[in-house]
């Protein structure tokens, strides 16, 4: 199995092949992100784990979508459509999220866990759900679980 960063060089060649400028300037754009984090780790050529790459990729995710706020704000729909399609092409490299039935059962297991019982063990409770969902939820959605449940 290739690495992540083979991965992603061969997705690279495979958009150019394919003229698919949407997908070679996204996958450009985390290739350079993941080649600042690896400078910033320890200089050029530094490897980075695949935990620290779905890290970025998650981070590039985010961007995404806070720009389609802005731009749906905006009124510049042609710009949020653009934004949406890259999400699509970097979703392609995280895991699955997980489902309601998965994420409940994995609450129960981080309330058991933590015994945690009111609002004030929320943060305890958040960290060990992220450690558990193990990047499958993103913090809004983990979050929003910790609440629900704690109320």
């Amino acid at each position: 199995m290739p690495t992540f960063v083979e991965q992603l060089s061969e997705d690279i060649k495979n958009a150019m092949r394919a003229k698919d400028t949407v997908a070679l300037n996204t996958l450009r754009a985390l290739k350079t992100a993941l080649t600042n984090a690896s400078i910033e780790k320890g200089g050029l050529g530094t490897p980075l784990d695949d935990a620290e790459c779905l890290a970025i990729v998650r981070r590039q995710v985010k961007q995404r979508q806070d720009s389609i706020m802005q731009f749906e704000k905006a009124a510049r729909a042609e710009l949020a459509d653009n934004e949406k399609a890259e999400i699509v092409i970097l979703e392609k490299y995280l895991p699955a999220a997980l489902s309601e039935e998965e994420l409940s059962a994995l609450l129960e297991q981080a309330v058991t866990d933590t015994a945690a019982a009111s609002k004030a063990d929320m943060g305890k409770l958040i960290k060990r759900m992220q450690e558990l969902c193990d990047g499958r939820a993103d913090g809004r959605t983990i979050s929003a679980a910790v609440a629900k449940r704690l109320n």
